[in-house]
């Protein structure tokens, strides 16, 4: 087997010799596939398990090979030249720490001579990760994104000498420097995404029942905000001994085991974050924090918004309140974005977007909900932000609003009881994973219920996709709906709603009816995926942004009228609200075309937008 990847070394040297289990935390569908029949077929689900290992294990090897020269690339003279520039060499002893698994903002470190050992810690055991010597380098994702490193990196040599560059001029060197960039960036995603496919590699641990809500919630969240984890079976002999190891009993799950080995009971997503890295310390100790441009929300608009604003050189902070992405990063497949004409994963597209925003400096912080917009309007910094969790103010020179639109809700009943344990919003491989061989369903009509149900076809037994009207035609593109119709496992049942969600811990089964026969059947499904469209998240804005009838805000010409811009020597710019200098991007914005394309130029408009309206002040 090849190396099982590490993010943080380039360390191609042992990538033979790694020994790469292939037994342990097998996917949810192999777990099954091994359930079949245990009793009186057991020979037979050994034949089923050899094969979906071999399978796997053929898998996996093909991924580490095709990826190995990206995830470590030889860097050429030119470019350890152009480093070596940039920092200060460093020499090391045998054992000394260069930096330990939590830490944030750790520099950038390229090994000139000697070996260094990158190691995770896990209940008093430590599993090698790799050994980077001459010409390695060192580096975590968390550089650009500010999160926690995974993994610790001490001396293995007896001395060893390193070039050492700090986080914030090492980010601004990717910003400016592309000959390296594009080098070092492209390997640290791809070391990410090795690291995550190591069934080895620990990260944090998610100690949950199978069927915990709130357990999901957590794997969702991290997942989102793509930091290795892992999520353990509670029932299982690992999860068994583990909790009694941390002295966990069941009223304390899920629990999250910190990579110090401390669990936390019932965290909250705020104490989540605050141990990945992700809820980046704003200053606690001021009354009021001052920014050029505050963006709320990271979807497309909002991270397109703060790739242009701080490449632009304005100082750019993007408030989120779960992950970044927004419904694209909950997206399958993107197939309508321009660039992409076989499709991208919509994690994937935000997920580099933001680290071109944070190579550009600007900074997240997740999660952190914008409780309410007020306004100084003779002040240098007329509007301030109320942040959940923040004593201090955040005042800034001007506001994009980014915050999208949140899903609506079924109106089933005992909808509320399988939200997170049968009832999604999203349609990623970890939701999808959850009815592999199954018949799964998808409620909408539109372009997300239709790629969803697309998506999940693919694993799923069958999938019935149930629309209230009788066509797609008036809601579903023309390409996606011709796809949908031609899909051999897919069902569209039109003219249907679902009217009850049974199940004991998750769902298990949903009752349909017919609105034009008024017929009614049960159906036996362990997902619903809730594709039926969404309300604008404005509910936390004042009355002066005003907004259509359906909640969305108005723009432009639409409030030229309004009292503010009566009293103001220009008009609203395509993009500004009622409240000049306050701009609206992306699906929250009234009569905006709900695609990620148009998001994303929503958001580099709006920060066109945002330097005329600051030009204003200057020449007050």
């Amino acid at each position: 087997m090849t190396f099982p990847a590490f993010e943080m070394a380039a360390s191609r040297r042992i990538s033979g010799n790694s020994i790469f289990p292939i037994t342990r935390n097998l996917r949810p569908n192999v777990d099954r596939a091994l359930e079949i029949k245990t009793s009186s077929c057991f020979d037979s689900c050994v034949t089923v398990q050899r094969r979906i290992m071999h399978t796997t294990e053929e898998a996996d090897e093909r991924f580490y090979r095709d990826t190995e020269s990206i995830a470590f690339p030889p860097l050429s003279d030119e470019q350890l030249t152009t480093l070596e520039s940039l920092g200060t060499r460093r020499k090391v002893n045998r054992g000394e720490i260069i930096y330990k698994t939590g830490q944030r903002d750790v520099p950038f470190h390229l090994v000139l001579s000697g070996e260094l050992e990158v190691f995770e810690s896990r209940d008093g055991e430590e599993q090698i990760l790799g050994v980077p010597g001459p010409r390695d380098f060192v580096g975590d994702i968390a550089m650009l994104t500010g999160t926690a490193v995974v993994a610790t990196v001490r001396g293995k040599a007896q001395e060893s000498e390193l070039l050492q560059i700090p986080a914030a001029r090492f980010r601004r060197a990717l910003a400016e420097i592309p000959t390296v960039s594009e080098t070092i960036v492209s390997a640290l995603i791809m070391r990410r995404k090795r690291l995550q496919r190591d069934r080895e590699f620990t990260g944090l641990r998610i100690l949950a029942n199978r069927d915990s809500r709130e357990g999901h919630q957590l794997d969702d969240f991290l997942d989102k905000n793509h930091y290795p984890h892992r999520v353990i079976d509670a029932a299982s002999e690992q999860g068994k001994a583990l909790a009694q190891r941390m002295n966990l009993a069941s009223r304390d799950l899920p629990a999250l085991i910190t990579p110090s080995g401390m669990p936390l009971r019932h965290p909250s997503l705020r104490e989540v974050a605050r141990v990945a890295g992700l809820l980046r310390p704003l200053p606690s100790d001021e009354d009021e924090i001052f920014f050029d441009l505050a963006i709320v929300g990271a979807g497309p608009a909002g991270l397109a918004a703060a790739v242009y604003a701080a490449s632009e050189g304005l100082n750019t902070v993007v408030l989120e309140s779960y992950a970044p992405g927004g419904q694209a990063g909950a997206s399958s497949l993107i197939e309508n974005f321009f660039g992409f004409p076989t499709g991208i994963s919509g994690g994937d597209l935000t997920y580099r977007a933001q680290l071109q925003a944070f190579r550009f400096g600007a900074k997240f912080t997740t999660p952190s909900q914008a409780l309410s917009l007020g306004y100084a309007p003779d002040a240098e910094h007329p509007h301030f932000l109320h942040i959940e969790g923040y004593n201090a103010i955040l005042r800034a020179k001007a506001v994009i609003i980014a915050t999208g639109a949140d899903y609506r809700r079924l109106n089933a009943e005992g909808r509320e009881q399988f939200e997170n344990s049968g009832v999604y919003y999203a349609a990623t491989p970890l939701e999808a994973q959850l009815c592999s061989g199954s018949t799964a369903i998808v409620a909408g009509a539109g372009n997300s219920a239709g790629q969803a149900a697309m998506f999940v076809s693919e694993g799923a037994q069958k999938v019935l996709l149930i629309v209230r009207g009788d066509s797609l035609t008036k809601s579903m593109s023309s390409y996606l709906s011709r796809r949908v119709e031609a899909k051999e496992n897919l069902e569209i049942l039109y003219q249907t709603e679902i009217r009850r969600m049974t199940g004991r811990r998750r769902l298990e089964s949903v009752e349909l009816e017919n609105m034009g026969t008024g017929a009614r059947r049960t159906v036996e499904t362990p997902a619903v995926f809730s594709m039926i469209g969404a309300l604008p998240c404005t509910g936390w804005l004042p009355a002066e942004i005003e907004r259509d009838d359906k909640g969305f805000i108005l723009t432009g010409a639409k409030v030229a009228q309004s009292s503010a811009w009566q009293r103001m020597n220009r008009a609203p710019g395509p993009l500004e609200t009622s409240r000049p200098g306050v701009f609206a991007a992306g699906d929250v914005r009234s009569d905006s075309v709900k695609r990620c394309a148009a998001a994303v130029g929503e958001g580099g408009m709006a920060v066109a937008n945002v330097h005329r309206a600051l030009a204003e002040y200057r020449t007050r």
